[in-house]
């Protein structure tokens, strides 16, 4: 986040625009990957802001490396995400109107390890049974996941 991380330094707290992705990480078993934030406690997906010349895929490959030590072999564009509903407030104070792409990825590799900075656990969760506490930003990008799964679901076993 060095560009964010600038960019503070000029309009302190004041709302910023940012640009990142996230990664919904699906397991063998259909479970979801999530992270325990150690900003706010909650629990999210592995994401985060774009760089300056960085592509939304390298975003969210880099991303996903760093907070989980997993590296996505392949990524499918799940959707773009932005508008009021994805307006988030730090705990420090900064504010921020994120713009999200997230990004499907069931083909990955590496040991899976949190990135102690950010991450206080990694665990994945069958969709039926997610943690009560999710991330604000992340849970629209979730919810449609699951509504995705279900009709997927749904279209195999007619």
């Amino acid at each position: 986040m060095g560009y964010i991380n600038d960019l503070r330094k000029i309009v302190g707290t004041r709302p910023l625009l940012m640009v990142g992705a996230c990664t919904i990480v699906i397991n063998n078993r259909k479970e979801i990957l999530l992270q325990c934030r150690r900003d706010n406690g909650c629990w999210g997906l592995p994401g985060g802001a774009a760089d300056l010349g960085e592509t939304l895929e390298e975003v969210a490959k880099r991303e996903l490396l760093e907070e989980t030590g997993l590296r996505a072999q392949n990524l499918t564009l799940f959707n773009v995400y932005s508008g009021d509903k994805f307006y988030y407030k730090y705990p420090h104070g900064d504010e921020v109107y994120n713009v999200i792409t997230a990004y499907l990825c069931s083909n990955y590799d590496g040991v899976r390890r949190n990135e102690e900075s950010e991450v206080l656990d990694l665990k994945y969760f069958d969709v039926s049974a997610l943690p009560s506490t999710i991330n604000p930003p992340d849970l629209p990008i979730i919810l449609d996941y699951i509504d995705f799964a279900s009709k997927q679901a749904l279209h195999k076993n007619p």
